[in-house]
């Protein structure tokens, strides 16, 4: 892809912020829009404050822009009623790809999440189906955040069938920095069944951020959802291991070599070029 410019929505928040220093040193021009300043004050990225929900102002933030990923999203069910979940989530994906076809702009990122999948967020706990998890694991989402996940990909196919955008949506495991995932681990060493629900999946926010400008340069992309993980688990037990004794109702359907992560990252291996750098034992060592 030509390197121009991009508009990155929720560029204040964590992997906003990551993801405006990748481009950056990727020779983009980064517009990056928020509700609230960025901290990141760089000569080379403008920064527009803007509501996500309103085309308007989305469109006048996107205005000679190449490409736009959106990671713009209330993060999570607990935070807002489940309306304002749902609601904000969805218009605000609608907005930006609406604001993206009416400029001709006809290439997109946007973040979802394993989350779409039903059991990080579920009133009652489960796990995924089967592992190693791939893109098409049923979404079985039972909380606002998972449905506004799953509508935001419905909304990203359907504008790439109406106006031939290319889209791709990226399912990021719990993104964590490198003070995080330490900790992540020790807790998921002493009580490994308290992260069954996920299958111990994480992602380093650098492979996060980098995960999103692959697949902004990526050829030949039509709608397409990539799982975004680490290449392996929080645990230094190996994975097959854990889902026998910790989410017995999964059923292993091919094997998972040693610690490797449960959710299969072979079709982002495959179509952007993904390959995660980064794991907690590095971390840690």
């Amino acid at each position: 892809m030509e390197r121009g410019r991009v508009l990155v929505t929720g560029a204040s928040g964590r992997l906003g912020h990551a993801l405006v220093v990748e481009l950056v040193a990727h020779d983009y021009e980064v517009v990056a829009a928020d509700r609230r300043p960025s901290p990141l004050k760089r000569s080379e990225v403008r920064f527009v404050e803007i509501e996500l929900g309103d085309v308007g102002q989305v469109a006048a933030a996107m205005a000679g822009s190449h490409a736009v990923i959106h990671l713009g999203a209330i993060p999570g069910p607990n935070r807002h009623a489940d309306e304002v979940v749902f609601g904000n989530n969805t218009r605000a994906t609608f907005a930006v790809l609406q604001s993206a076809r009416l400029l001709g702009v006809r290439r997109a990122v946007i973040a979802s999440s394993i989350s779409a999948l039903g059991p990080s967020f579920s009133p009652e706990p489960t796990t995924p189906l089967y592992a190693p998890v791939d893109e098409d694991h049923p979404l079985l989402g039972a909380d606002p955040y998972a449905l506004s996940k799953e509508v935001d990909e419905r909304t990203a196919a359907m504008f790439h069938r109406r106006a031939g955008m290319a889209v791709a949506a990226l399912r990021f495991a719990w993104i964590s920095t490198p003070d995080e995932v330490g900790e992540a681990a020790a807790r998921t060493r002493r009580n490994p069944a308290g992260s069954s629900r996920t299958l111990w999946s994480y992602v380093d926010i650098q492979d996060a951020a980098a995960a999103a400008r692959l697949a902004l340069e990526a050829a030949g992309l039509a709608f397409e959802v990539f799982n975004v993980t680490a290449a392996d688990t929080l645990s230094d037990i190996p994975t097959e291991e854990l889902i026998r004794e910790f989410a017995p109702s999964v059923e292993i359907r091919q094997p998972i070599a040693g610690c490797a992560s449960a959710y299969s990252i072979e079709k982002a291996r495959r179509m952007i070029g993904y390959d995660p750098a980064h794991s907690w034992r590095h971390s840690s060592a």
